[in-house]
């Protein structure tokens, strides 16, 4: 398709791929000014793609040792060598929308929400201050090491010689990234990420499977890490509850992944899907924005910040985009606009 719409046989072309959207577009007709690259920036929140932790399983019921998983995730290095700087940062689970908590702090009524629940949130997040760990891009920070490593000892690992062990048993720190081979991608994220993990000893072996069988252990949550997405919303609502959920965690077959068992969770999902005007419905999304972050559930990864088309300038567009961006059928041929 890409091939056909450089020969003008197709007039639009959406790029989702941050590398296709920086080294293919020297062809004729974009250096000539026929086709135009346009990215708009949408009030659509980006939701949450990460490394999810099956907290249903040691150690990662131990949310220290995902925190420190957390800090060893080198978004810098992985973005730049493998996505040519094109994604950013996810940090919320309503990533670019209103209900993001993501550098808002707390008001008074999300703090009047919260007040049952005094430990589900953590400071940093709750004041509005908390952003992802931010590395040297060098693959091997080594403040971020030291960081990470300091709280594995505080969870009960250590160091011996190049393997990090559990000092009580001397058990070898391992776990499985189940991939999804239909999704090379997937893998390729892994080992980058696995490269890191070595170096502090860490021992994630990738398993990938076909299609079919990575749904039947996906259902099952018979993995202890898998990359997944959320899809954002601005109007979320029992689908949350079907991620999240108490009740969905011991139900097989939900997208409640990482196992989450969380009273403060379950009750800000109760709040805005009782919540009666759209100020108590704002103010519960972003309690519970704050909860997910503070439950350090995934290892956040990236996101495109704006929506990204490529098109001849025979086809033109209105001036403003709508809020949940490039809407095509509102799109037309101009006969006047230079022959192609």
């Amino acid at each position: 398709m890409f091939e056909a719409f450089k020969k003008g046989i197709v007039d639009l072309y959406f790029d989702a791929n941050p590398n296709s959207w920086a080294r293919r577009y020297d062809f004729p007709a974009r250096i000539d000014g026929r086709v135009t690259m346009d990215a708009e920036v949408t009030g659509l929140p980006r939701g949450m793609t990460g490394l999810v932790f099956n907290t249903r399983r040691a150690p990662f019921d131990n949310p220290v040792v995902r925190e420190a998983l957390i800090q060893l995730f080198d978004f810098e290095w992985v973005n730049h060598n493998l996505y040519s700087d094109g994604y950013s940062r996810t940090g919320s689970y309503f990533q670019g929308g209103h209900l993001s908590a993501l550098g808002r702090p707390a008001d008074a009524a999300e703090t009047a929400l919260l007040a049952p629940f005094p430990d589900a949130v953590r400071p940093e997040v709750m004041d509005g201050t908390y952003a992802p760990p931010v590395s040297d891009g060098s693959g091997r920070d080594r403040k971020n090491m030291r960081a990470a490593l300091d709280l594995l000892k505080s969870a009960g690992f250590e160091l011996q010689g190049r393997t990090l062990v559990n000092s009580a048993t001397g058990q070898p720190f391992a776990f499985e990234f189940l991939a999804n081979s239909s999704l090379p991608e997937q893998e390729r994220l892994a080992l980058a990420y696995q490269r890191t993990l070595r170096l502090l000893g860490i021992d994630m072996r990738l398993r990938s499977v076909d299609a079919v069988q990575f749904w039947d252990r996906q259902k099952d949550y018979d993995f202890d890490m898998i990359q997944m997405t959320w899809q954002g919303t601005l109007s979320p609502g029992r689908e949350q509850q079907f991620r999240w959920s108490s009740e969905a965690a011991d139900t097989p077959g939900t997208f409640n992944m990482a196992g989450v068992r969380n009273p403060a969770a379950d009750a800000m999902m109760e709040a805005f899907l009782t919540a009666t005007d759209p100020d108590e419905f704002v103010t519960a999304v972003r309690a519970f924005d704050r909860v997910l972050i503070s439950g350090l559930y995934v290892i956040p990864l990236y996101h495109m910040k704006e929506d990204r088309i490529a098109h001849w300038t025979r086809i033109r567009r209105p001036e403003t985009t709508a809020l949940t961006g490039f809407q095509t059928p509102t799109w037309w041929h101009a006969p006047d606009a230079a022959a192609n």
